[in-house]
C-alpha cells in the first residue's frame, strides 16, 4: 500500500536493528506523542514556529494531545526540538518568530539548543 503524505513510523523504526539511541528527523512535530521512548531526540520544523507568536503562544498552531508543538524544546517520551526555520507557509508573514537555524549539541545530558 502506498501512503503519500503520511508517516510510517513503525516501518521506519523497524529498520533500526541495533540498540543505539535514535535521532528522528520528522518534518511535522505532531508525530511526537507516538514516538517510542527508544527515540532519544526528535528534530522537527513544519510549523515555522507558528509564524505568529504572542507571549509564547502560537494562535495558528492548535494544541494536539494537549501539547503545543509549535516551537522550541518539549520533553515528551523523548526530547523534541521544533525549529522556527527560515521560511513561511500560506502567508508571507512572521511576527515574534524570527527566522532561525538551530544548532543542537549532543552529549550525555539533555540537548542544548542555541
Amino acid at each position: 500500500m502506498t501512503r503519500f503524505g503520511a508517516d510510517d513510523l513503525d516501518a521506519t523504526l523497524a529498520k533500526v536493528t541495533d540498540d543505539a539511541p535514535i535521532i528522528l528527523l520528522a518534518h511535522e512535530p505532531n508525530i511526537a506523542p507516538r514516538v517510542p521512548a527508544r527515540v532519544a531526540l526528535q528534530l522537527s520544523g513544519h510549523t515555522h514556529g507558528g509564524q505568529v507568536r504572542l507571549l509564547g503562544w502560537s494562535p495558528a498552531v492548535p494544541p494536539q494531545h494537549g501539547i503545543q508543538l509549535a516551537y522550541g524544546h518539549v520533553r515528551l517520551k523523548c526530547d523534541v526540538i521544533i525549529s522556527g526555520g527560515l521560511g513561511c507557509s500560506i502567508m508571507p508573514l512572521r511576527v515574534g518568530v524570527p527566522p532561525e537555524i538551530v544548532e543542537v549539541t549532543l552529549g550525555r545530558a539533555a540537548p542544548v539548543v542555541s
